[in-house]
């Protein structure tokens, strides 16, 4: 038996789809993958052609600075799609096949999880980019995260401390919720590992995650990029 993969028809019957992909041959899927890609790098290159993050070109416009200004835009519109091509791969991909090698889990099983995922992920990023565009004005913090509340309420004497506590929150949203109840779901179903083990190790993947992620966001990087263009210390 053969059964089509529907993307919004599976959305809220995952326990149908894991049964199907167990007993049943599916197809149509890599179309349906295809289109939610090309999808992701759409919402992305809408974010750089609306001038999310491009505040640092500023200057070149106020300055007049045409061709400077039309050549920078275009370069950063560029390295967007560079960057929305690697980021959709890997979450697509490449978290597909580390939960194939790391659980019992089939290939195929793993990259239809990650395929929601993946549309979460631009869901979110969508409606972060929709909500911005109506108020005209952009934010470091998400709207769904926990991270505006903690930039409100959390007063420590470093500033280090509350940036990265700011950015580690951030990362934690209501659309991570929901990724892991996915993962939860398609884990539990191929491994024969306790619930609530599962679950705690994919909480605590995600609390890394978000760990790494406040970190590097803590990095210098422009001024280490200056200073390696201009043949500088860059520490």
């Amino acid at each position: 038996m053969i059964f089509d993969f529907r993307f919004w028809h599976y959305f809220d019957r995952q326990g149908e789809l894991i049964s199907n992909l167990q007993n049943i041959e599916m197809r149509n899927f890599n179309r349906r993958l295809g289109w939610i890609l090309a999808l992701g790098v759409l919402v992305f290159a809408l974010r750089e052609i609306w001038g999310m993050n491009t505040a640092s070109l500023t200057p070149l416009f106020a300055a007049g600075m045409w061709d400077e200004y039309t050549l920078a835009r275009w370069t950063s519109l560029a390295g967007t799609l560079i960057w929305a091509g690697i980021y959709l791969a890997f979450h697509s991909y490449g978290v597909a096949f580390l939960f194939s090698k790391l659980t019992r889990m089939t290939w195929r099983a793993a990259i239809v999880m990650q395929s929601y995922v993946v549309s979460v992920l631009i869901i979110e990023k969508a409606l972060i980019f929709v909500l911005f565009a109506i108020f005209g004005y952009t934010t470091t913090l998400s709207m769904f995260s926990f991270g505006p509340m903690a930039a409100t309420f959390l007063e420590f004497p470093n500033q280090y401390v509350n940036h990265f506590l700011t950015y580690f929150f951030n990362q934690l949203t209501i659309f991570t919720a929901l990724i892991i109840a996915f993962q939860y779901r398609y884990v539990k179903s191929y491994t024969e590992f306790s619930p609530k083990l599962i679950l705690f190790i994919l909480i605590m993947i995600h609390l890394l995650v978000a760990l790494l992620i406040a970190s590097f966001s803590l990095l210098p990087l422009t001024d280490m990029l200056k200073g390696f263009i201009e043949g500088g210390d860059i520490i």
